[in-house]
């Protein structure tokens, strides 16, 4: 557990404010240092150099990637250049906000098909899985090829994937069934591609990528594409309803939107912590001292609060302009699917708000139901009526 509803652990807080860099036990066995300091959380993430997302073992075997599942290729979060850079630069013409622009018709379609079901089913209904969860679910699978019948399986297994709660061996049979229905995938679009992306990979760089690293990349973007905006959408919009003043901006300002939506990132950070990287060579993180082979592990959550970063950093101000945020990272592994999630939010934020104006909790605000134990954080269920 990291969070107390929206905020950080206080006793992260205080490491932030203490020491910004100290030795802990992470939640499967090994010890790291945490760094929770804004300016030391950066020139982390951006030097790989320095810091490596390939972890190894001390044996020099290698290590897990995020949340402990095992490393398959393609996998970008555990890659370092020139590797990375290899795949990313392959990636990034997908994702350019030209390109991402082209979705935004079929974006407000999603939106408005799922809310005018919440309308005319009538109150209550769960937000989380009648909104935010379907609808960027929807979006990445139409992005990446997957069938719409297989959607609740892929949802089901990614949630396993990134539930620390469930046990080592529960994970890793999510991830080992999660890349054959990916290799199924890919195998289908190299025999016929498609108009998804996953086609466009085939026919465009089919000679530059692997089958496995087809994989390995399908599987990051499913993971990546729906769980973070989903959680953003719900946790997102539970803050608003709890700051009736900062939820009138959203739904009322067209203007005001793209601000408030950078400060709830800024604010939510629903990834809590950075990928673990380890230390290539002997080096300083804010002053302490740093060996080869040490784990590095950064506080995103703590960091995105750190007064340096302006004012009342722990008040959440849809207006505020404050210094760039960590919520999709930084360096060469910052989110490839930003501008995505960006329009997700930008569109389905005002919608939801504009068409239930009378938006509530449909249940005692000590009711609500976090995800503690997931490596992306947000809701079970958000009951709400109108």
């Amino acid at each position: 557990m990291q969070r107390l509803r929206f905020a950080p652990l206080p006793e992260l807080e205080r490491m932030r404010d203490r020491e910004g860099v100290e030795s802990v036990r992470t939640p499967f066995g090994s010890t790291a240092w945490l760094v929770t300091r804004h300016a030391d959380v950066r020139e982390v993430l951006g030097d790989t150099e320095h810091f490596s997302n390939q972890v190894r073992r001390p044996d020099g075997t290698p290590g897990e990637a995020p949340g402990g599942l095992p490393l398959m290729p393609g996998f970008l979060l555990s890659y370092d250049p020139p590797e990375h850079t290899r795949l990313r630069r392959v990636l990034t013409r997908e994702f350019t906000a030209k390109r991402m622009r082209r979705l935004e018709p079929r974006i407000h379609e999603l939106v408005d098909e799922h809310l005018d079901a919440m309308q005319e089913a009538g109150p209550p209904a769960d937000l989380v899985t009648e909104f935010a969860l379907p609808v960027p679910s929807l979006v990445i699978c139409e992005l990446l090829g997957v069938p719409s019948g297989d959607r609740a399986a892929f949802q089901e297994r990614t949630g396993t994937m990134l539930d620390v709660g469930r046990g080592e061996q529960a994970r890793t049979a999510a991830a080992a069934a999660s890349r054959v229905y990916m290799s199924e995938l890919v195998t289908r679009a190299r025999r016929e591609p498609g108009e998804d992306m996953i086609g466009m990979l085939v026919r465009e760089h089919g000679d530059d990528i692997t089958h496995a690293e087809l994989v390995g990349v399908a599987t990051l973007l499913l993971i990546g594409g729906h769980e973070t905006t989903s959680n953003m959408l719900g946790l997102g919009t539970l803050a608003l309803l709890e700051h009736p003043d900062q939820l009138a901006v959203v739904r009322d300002d067209p203007a005001a939107v793209d601000t408030a939506i950078e400060e709830l990132l800024r604010w939510l950070s629903v990834v809590h912590a950075s990928v673990p990287r380890m230390a290539t060579v002997d080096t300083t993180v804010g002053g302490h001292r740093v060996r080869a082979g040490d784990l590095v592990v950064c506080s995103i959550t703590v960091a995105d609060r750190d007064p340096e970063l302006g004012e009342d950093a722990d008040r959440l101000d849809v207006t505020r302009r404050a210094a760039s945020h960590l919520a999709f990272g930084h360096g060469v592994h910052h989110c490839l699917g930003a501008p995505l999630a960006r329009m997700e939010m930008r569109i389905g934020f005002p919608a939801l708000l504009r068409r239930f104006p009378g938006l509530r909790l449909a249940v005692p605000d000590e009711d609500i139901d976090f995800r503690s134990s997931h490596l992306v954080y947000g809701l079970n269920a958000l009951p709400v009526e109108w």
